[in-house]
């Protein structure tokens, strides 16, 4: 009995080491040679996966320009906060596939996920991104409705006869 509990132990341990090894390492992209790295960034309903990879500082977001997919100042404003504060702004090229939620859980989803992808990049922005909390999933959600009532919260009229 000793002996069995040992032995999960030692595979517990190993299995440890293991993921400690395989920590989030660049992926080659096919044939080009160029190192780029990936992560998701989640906000409310919305999902983003984004890819970075050393370059001009284009951004492309669902195959289209980033001005086009997001006309309003503020939403861009929002995606930029984490590769301006890491001061790699015209240095790294963003590719990033968005979908669920509106423009403003897409623009936070976009923006967690470059925040993780510029971690993988250079493990020194930790502290610039962790302050600036770019790493910080927003746990705020939908609040669901109930059943008996018009909405998550709203009742239906009360009527006394």
């Amino acid at each position: 009995m000793t002996e069995d509990k040992s032995q999960k132990t030692e595979v517990r341990k190993q299995k440890s080491e293991a993921k400690k090894q395989l920590a989030p390492n660049p992926s080659k992209a096919s044939g080009s040679g160029v190192t780029e790295y990936k992560a998701i960034g989640r906000r409310k309903e919305a999902s983003a996966r984004v890819t970075i990879k050393p370059g001009s500082g284009v951004i492309k977001i669902n195959k289209r320009e980033f001005k086009d997919y997001f006309p309003r100042e503020t939403l861009r404003m929002v995606i930029m906060q984490p590769i301006n504060t890491c001061e790699v702004a015209g240095k790294i090229d963003v590719v990033a596939n968005v979908k669920g939620s509106g423009n403003t859980g897409q623009a936070g989803a976009i923006r967690h996920a470059i925040a993780r992808t510029l971690l993988q990049y250079n493990g020194d922005f930790k502290d610039k991104l962790k302050k600036g909390g770019f790493l910080t999933r927003d746990p705020r959600m939908k609040e669901r409705k109930k059943p008996g009532q018009e909405g998550a919260r709203r009742k239906f009229q009360w009527v006394k006869r």
